[in-house]
């Protein structure tokens, strides 16, 4: 079984590509990180480090690496003979891989079974936003049977990867946690051969469980941590005041999911509990300056702040700590993460009212709208 796996890094070697290397694919990484892809061609193994209450170390091998930019032929010849394709870019540079997965596809012979395709992205529904920029790559003769050639898969992804410690080569630190879960009816009777993956009915549970838990309290503790010039997460997680703010906006998501899905209160408590224990993990040395970058994806409509604090105003309850932690965003200030920088300039140039409607999407008679436009007027006079 062979894999091509677009994106090399950090979360593609100690995430994905572990994953697959387990379930026994012979993974090729591809990216266009060429100091990154030399190493992994010259290299025979890499070892993941998991660290926590069950720590322990893997070794990869069987794998190979390719240059997505300058060997993209290449890149393509591996798409039309793999089994499995999987991404680990980031939800913006989708657009950028898929038209070599769409030569890869159009090039793949029909007597192979149809290419499974799965965007491990922190977005949701991000595979069907990747099929999206397929299709417009295909040829419409090809586009015509992708459903005989491709099946694409919706998927919710968690583990935490933090910064790396410098010197550390290819060797990968991760947490001793994670979660993949895979929307099982795409593939119908041939699901992928993964057995880390979690292949289940309906998806949408396990995705808006993950984004309004795992995310929004991991960029909840960032933004807040960092306004308390924490150094490190689990240094911001031990200020109690921080820790209350984060537990007060899990509250929040946890009364939404409840609501939502079906996942009793006691079973999203334990939920809850499990992700502030990972995040005052401290063997994962990661930064709210890190966790935090990409202010304004963060907070666009469908995202970890916007996403449930909409939701809980169309259901009459003002999400007073989601609020708390949209105007701590607000004030994210590194000069290195360009969105952090465009955001300070939008909020110096903009008013209250369009930076809102422009930045979070939200129209102004949404219940949010008002309460965000006084968030972002409080934001502006500081």
């Amino acid at each position: 079984m062979k894999a091509v796996h677009f994106g090399a890094g950090n979360i593609g070697r100690g995430f994905v590509g572990l994953i697959l290397h387990n379930a026994g694919y012979e993974v090729v990484f591809a990216d266009v990180n060429a100091e990154l892809i030399d190493q992994l061609a010259a290299a025979p193994s890499y070892r993941v480090h998991e660290v926590g209450e069950s720590a322990r170390d893997w070794t990869v091998d069987n794998f190979r690496a390719l240059n997505s930019s300058t060997h993209e032929p290449d890149v393509l010849a591996e798409v039309a003979t793999a089994d499995v394709v999987t991404t680990a870019v980031g939800p913006n540079i989708l657009k950028f891989i898929a038209p070599v997965i769409a030569a890869g596809i159009a090039a793949r012979s029909p007597q192979l079974a149809p290419l499974q395709v799965m965007a491990c992205e922190n977005a949701i529904n991000a595979t069907d936003v990747l099929k999206s920029h397929v299709l417009t790559n295909l040829p419409a003769d090809v586009g015509g049977r992708l459903e005989r050639a491709a099946v694409f898969a919706n998927t919710a992804v968690d583990r935490i990867v933090p910064n790396q410690e410098p010197g550390a080569g290819l060797d990968v630190t991760v947490e001793d946690f994670f979660e993949w879960a895979v929307e099982a009816g795409p593939f119908g009777d041939a699901v992928p051969r993964i057995a880390d993956a979690h292949f289940v009915d309906d998806l949408a549970p396990f995705i808006e469980r993950k984004l309004f838990t795992v995310n929004t309290g991991h960029a909840s503790l960032a933004y807040h941590g960092f306004a308390a010039g924490a150094q490190s997460l689990s240094e911001a997680m031990a200020i109690p005041a921080v820790a209350a703010e984060v537990s007060a906006v899990l509250a929040e998501t946890k009364a939404l999911l409840v609501a939502r899905h079906d996942f009793s209160a006691e079973t999203q408590e334990e939920y809850v509990q499990k992700n502030l224990r990972r995040f005052a993990n401290p063997y994962l040395p990661d930064t709210p300056a890190r966790v935090g970058r990409q202010p304004l994806r963060k907070l666009s409509r469908t995202e970890r702040f916007i996403g449930p604090a909409a939701a809980l105003a169309e259901a009459g309850t003002v999400p007073e700590a989601l609020l708390r932690a949209i105007g701590a965003a607000l004030r994210f200030d590194v000069p290195e993460d360009s969105e952090s920088v465009e955001l300070k300039a939008l909020l110096a140039s903009a008013s209250p009212d369009a930076f809102t409607a422009q930045v979070t999407g939200l129209e102004p008679e949404h219940p949010l709208y008002s309460p965000l436009v006084a968030v972002v007027a409080e934001a502006q006079a500081d």
